[in-house]
């Protein structure tokens, strides 16, 4: 177990660009909406972008907690730690494979987390040295995989969850994401991806469809801007949508606390 942390649960693609990382940031901070204590772990060394989309100022540091002891930051009510509060965020992290995997081992170990209900963990794209080490040094709960409808996207999906599955780690479920693009002007919305493709991969594992997710300028900009959707449109449809998917992962974690209080963010 990790100290000060009740679950963890990791979120993955096995593909890159499909919004993994905006997923990972709303999804806990609608999970904390429902009234969780949550943290993030932001396990992409080589591109943290965990940092920019929680508001987190560059050039901000961790406090020390005792030798080789960091506490997490805090933003939007979330714990969470990342490389980008450890390096300039703008110099390329050129390590191979053992020091990256010993970096989120140490990211992972040596923060003293906060007696959290649930421990997001933003996973890298792929199944490699950081994914491994996850499976053997770190009892996960559950993933939670992401795609878009695409055929190329839906590929990489699978070996994910093949991947979790050979470490028997169990796939709480698909959020599809990009399932259709609105446009902001008139509204209309076109499945540019593609139609069909989370639902019908979670069908082929027997795991559930969390949700979908539209491809908006909105929510680009909200992440971009550090106030993810959650925090930016707290009463909105996306964001309802995430709460939802954040009540379906506490159902499989089996309740992680007692129902907590409804939470609303503020400036």
């Amino acid at each position: 177990m990790i100290e000060g942390v009740k679950h963890i649960v990791a979120v993955a693609s096995g593909k890159g660009g499909v919004g993994k990382s905006t997923v990972t940031a709303n999804l806990a901070l609608a999970m904390a909406a429902e009234g969780y204590r949550v943290g993030i772990l932001d396990a992409d060394i080589h591109g943290p972008s965990q940092a920019r989309m929680l508001g987190v100022a560059e050039g901000t540091r961790p406090a020390s907690a005792g030798e080789n002891r960091l506490k997490p930051l805090e933003a939007h009510g979330l714990q969470a730690m990342s490389m980008a509060f450890m390096i300039d965020v703008r110099e390329p992290t050129v390590w191979r494979g053992p020091m990256v995997a010993g970096a989120f081992q140490q990211l992972l170990t040596q923060t003293v987390w906060d007696d959290l209900d649930v421990l997001f963990i933003d996973m890298p794209p792929g199944t490699g040295d950081i994914q491994l080490t996850l499976a053997q040094k770190v009892p996960v709960d559950g993933a939670v995989i992401v795609t878009t409808p695409q055929d190329i996207a839906l590929l990489d999906a699978r070996k994910g969850i093949e991947m979790f599955r050979k470490v028997n780690v169990p796939t709480f479920g698909v959020v599809e994401n990009m399932s259709l693009h609105v446009c902001s002007n008139c509204g209309h919305s076109e499945p540019i991806f593609g139609e069909g493709g989370g639902e019908r991969i979670a069908a082929e594992y027997d795991t559930h469809l969390l949700g979908r997710l539209p491809l908006t300028l909105a929510i680009r900009e909200q992440a971009d801007g550090g106030k993810p959707t959650v925090v930016a449109e707290p009463d909105g449809e996306v964001t309802a949508t995430f709460r939802d998917m954040a009540r379906q992962v506490a159902e499989q974690l089996g309740g992680p606390v007692d129902e907590g209080p409804d939470i609303s963010f503020s400036e």
